[in-house]
């Protein structure tokens, strides 16, 4: 049905979430600097080769998580490798009761409403925008501010298009693959339920407010991606570090919860698999870069990880 919230987490709301090391910026520059041979071995590419002796190698491809025509042209090298894959992993695996769980997860069951948290103002611009994808009052009222967060740039035409995420879910699905989730439905609300609430309003609150910027924010992000460049997605963060400086606290913190800890959790779902070999991992590219990344977690566990793309 149209007014289903979205899962995937697209326009502004994604570019907040992946730009959620903004107020971070402070925290890691000692650390990025201690790391500077890994940081910069991991700045640049999307698609990592993964092997140990005597197992199959496996591939991890960094996607991006905005309905945008321009990242569905999926490189060859890509393809080559999900051809090459027995098994294909992805962050959560997608079908309608999942999805149902997650739209009932994004409301309020213990009687409280978003307006009172975030205010009349606010409020009344989220129901505009949720309005025109005809979502019902009375659940817009129930909305968590995360939920409304993940919405708040979603069109009718955007249901109408297929994320990455989904196109290669659909191609892996086509292959007969084997496709397994990362994480579990109860464990992603978990995590968003898990961002205090007075972080969730103020982001909430100050994506609205700066809309605009926010929205200026996805073609660069869009550009870096494509050029392959991940140490230019950084660099947008520290831009919006400099340019909002107020709000570091909950940017730490949307940091911690989302990219942070979820990179340790697929890390570690993905030593069993990885043993096995021959798998595909489709995972935002945020869980790539750095030290605390994906591809840094798994070289400490003894995997040589190449750059092929």
């Amino acid at each position: 049905m149209r007014y289903a919230l979205r899962y995937a987490v697209s326009g502004i709301a994604a570019i907040l979430l992946s730009v959620s090391l903004a107020g971070y910026a402070e925290r890691v520059q000692a650390a990025e600097a201690k790391a500077a041979k890994t940081q910069a071995r991991f700045s640049r590419g999307l698609l990592w080769r993964v092997s140990k002796p005597g197992v199959a190698a496996s591939h991890i491809f960094g996607t991006i998580h905005i309905a945008d025509p321009r990242v569905l042209l999926i490189p060859d090298p890509v393809l080559q490798a999900l051809a090459q894959a027995k098994s294909y992993a992805m962050e959560i695996q997608f079908n309608p009761a999942v999805e149902a769980r997650f739209f009932e997860a994004a409301q309020f069951d213990d009687g409280r409403r978003l307006e009172p948290l975030i205010g009349a103002e606010a409020y009344a611009q989220v129901q505009t925008n949720l309005r025109l994808r005809e979502v019902p009052q009375e659940i817009i009222a129930r909305l968590k501010p995360w939920a409304a967060l993940a919405n708040l740039t979603v069109t009718p035409e955007d249901y109408d298009r297929f994320t990455l995420d989904q196109k290669l879910y659909a191609l892996a699905r086509a292959r007969r693959l084997r496709t397994f989730g990362l994480e579990s439905i109860e464990e992603q609300i978990a995590v968003f339920d898990g961002i205090p609430l007075d972080t969730q309003v103020a982001l909430l609150k100050h994506g609205l407010a700066e809309r605009e910027y926010f929205v200026g924010l996805i073609e660069p992000t869009i550009q870096a991606w494509l050029k392959r460049d991940l140490a230019a997605l950084r660099a947008l963060q520290g831009r919006t570090a400099t340019r909002f400086p107020q709000m570091a606290e909950h940017y730490r913190a949307l940091t911690r919860h989302i990219v942070d800890n979820r990179s340790v959790v697929m890390a570690h779902r993905l030593f069993m698999p990885l043993r096995e070999g021959s798998v595909f991992v489709a995972i935002g590219v945020d869980h790539l870069y750095g030290e605390k990344g994906v591809l840094r977690l798994l070289q400490k566990q003894g995997y040589r990880v190449t750059r092929v793309y």
